[in-house]
């Protein structure tokens, strides 16, 4: 019986709850994006304020914000990811995922707010407590991952499933879009209002710019919250884990997706014919996620996942942060800048970068990611990636340590295409598809919490290692140059572990779920 409403959901035609579903997944995605790419030009705007010991000082070295000040503001929310993505990931296969969909959003929304409007006037105290709301922040966040992917897959069917997760993820390009849009008109309306942000001080209403900034970050995530807390829980779950086939297709046609047709017996019978018959159904006998069971079933997919996302969110934190060395070369006359104007103009470049080689490196995955397949593509993005940063970093220290030009930025946006035209939508994609259903948001929080864990390492590693400035403010040329090599050779050893991937394309959720895809036996899927 069980076979009959996740058949109906595999080959269910696209419909209008598809893409309602697309928008309230992806908007924990798109907050993500906005916290993270909003955060280079705050930290501008509180460099100036808490920072800037005057002109005199300045003529020399632009104000400097302490590398462990840096690192504590952008570690403590991966570090809140990396939990997060381990906690709601069980919960979502211990509760349920719909119960603690809604909290993580609600938890992200409120968050945004503290980080925003803290009362706190003193450095010491400003600074802590953005870093406590920015570690919850990073909880809901986190949380919000393997939530997002794996509801999205559970509701897509087979056909489209790798496209409309990878639309859910693409709601970062958004986000980036949206987070440098607010930036950028917050900075002009108080640069406007403002006749006291000169370069010999910052104005006091300065402090009101930023948390204005980091508190909008929660109005498109509670926009959504009534329709999330609204969903119901997922076919799959339901069928699989609850064991209520009855309650599933209520569900779905509760939400408009229509099984009625494809549920009557003879068009089961049809599905079940086109199913390949040498991929068996899941395992019959249950099994917990920490056994010896598990590992000699999906150990080897958990492994390649959890790898392949430490790598890429090494490289691609790490590619971030670089951001900052850029804009020094693209900001000339940036020690006479009033605050305002520093910050918009970086949020400006962030625009940039996003809609010419981001954006469109996550849509590019949505055209090709079931027609290609995700093996492919998260090889070539890995490999792609690690050429571009070569051609970055080996000519760094002789020719773009001072000469930051067009054919630079085209290199470096290539890294960011390639990326998000690659492993950074994949890894984000195949836990939410290999795994079993009891299993599944587990897995995909592990995988997503180790690949944080790399984030830590490259963006905290990245900062130390930039901090070596010359005079001027610039980073040293050769740590420049070997932190690239570095990079790029992590891609390559992504490149190779890629290989090991399982591929999902074409095939159920419930075919994925087996670890031999040589036998030949088919069993009834238990419910």
């Amino acid at each position: 019986m069980g076979l009959r409403v996740l058949a109906a959901l595999d080959a269910a035609r696209l419909q209008w709850y598809h893409f309602k579903a697309i928008i309230v997944a992806g908007m924990g995605l798109f907050t993500d994006a906005y916290d993270l790419f909003c955060f280079p030009p705050i930290m501008v705007l509180i460099g100036r304020i808490y920072y800037d010991h005057g002109h005199e000082s300045r003529s020399q070295l632009p104000y400097q914000i302490p590398p462990l000040v840096s690192s504590v503001m952008v570690g403590v929310p991966l570090l809140g990811t990396v939990i997060g993505q381990s906690i709601f990931g069980w919960l979502g296969d211990r509760m349920g995922r719909r119960k603690v969909y809604g909290f993580s959003l609600m938890l992200m929304v409120l968050s945004s707010l503290g980080c925003g409007f803290s009362a706190c006037k003193t450095r010491t105290c400003v600074l802590t407590s953005l870093g406590f709301f920015r570690f919850l922040l990073g909880v809901g966040i986190g949380g919000d991952y393997p939530l997002s992917a794996t509801i999205m897959s559970e509701f897509a069917n087979k056909r489209t499933r790798g496209s409309f997760i990878a639309a859910v993820f693409s709601m970062q390009g958004f986000g980036i879009l949206f987070s440098s849009a607010v930036t950028m008109v917050v900075c002009a309306i108080f640069d406007h209002a403002s006749k006291n942000a000169t370069e010999d001080h910052t104005p006091e209403v300065a402090d009101l710019a930023w948390r204005i900034i980091l508190a909008i970050g929660a109005v498109p995530a509670a926009l959504t919250l009534y329709w999330r807390l609204r969903m119901p829980e997922t076919a799959r779950y339901t069928a699989l884990v609850r064991r209520d086939e009855q309650q599933a297709t209520e569900d779905m046609v509760r939400v408009g997706i229509q099984l009625d047709r494809i549920i009557e017996e003879e068009e089961v019978e049809v599905e079940e014919q086109e199913r390949p018959r040498n991929i068996p159904a899941p395992a019959v006998q249950p099994y917990p996620l920490i056994s010896t069971q598990f590992f000699y079933e999906h150990g080897r997919h958990l492994i390649v996942c959890a790898l392949t996302w430490f790598l890429v969110d090494i490289v691609f934190y790490s590619s971030n942060l670089f951001q900052s060395q850029i804009y020094r070369h693209f900001l000339p006359g940036r020690k006479n800048m009033n605050a305002y104007t520093e910050a918009y103009k970086v949020a400006r470049l962030q625009a940039i970068i996003a809609a010419c080689s981001t954006i469109p490196g996550y849509w590019a995955t949505v055209f090709f990611i079931d027609r290609v397949g995700r093996v492919k593509i998260q090889v070539m993005g890995f490999f792609f990636m690690a050429l571009g940063l070569f051609s970055i970093g080996i000519p760094y220290y002789m020719y773009w340590d001072n000469n930051t030009d067009d054919v630079f930025m085209f290199l470096y946006g290539l890294t960011f295409f390639f990326s998000n035209f690659g492993p950074n939508t994949t890894t984000f994609i195949v836990p939410a598809e290999l795994f079993p259903a009891r299993f599944r948001t587990s897995c995909h929080g592990l995988s997503g919490a180790f690949g944080k864990v790399g984030a830590i390492i490259g963006s905290v590693g990245f900062l130390w290692a930039s901090h070596n400035k010359r005079e001027d403010g610039f980073p040293n040329a050769i740590g420049m140059t070997a932190s690239l090599i570095i990079l790029g050779g992590v891609c390559l050893v992504g490149t190779v572990l890629s290989l090991f991937m399982t591929e999902t394309m074409g095939r159920s959720l419930e075919e994925n779920e087996t670890k031999n895809d040589n036998r030949t036996e088919m069993h009834p899927i238990p419910i």
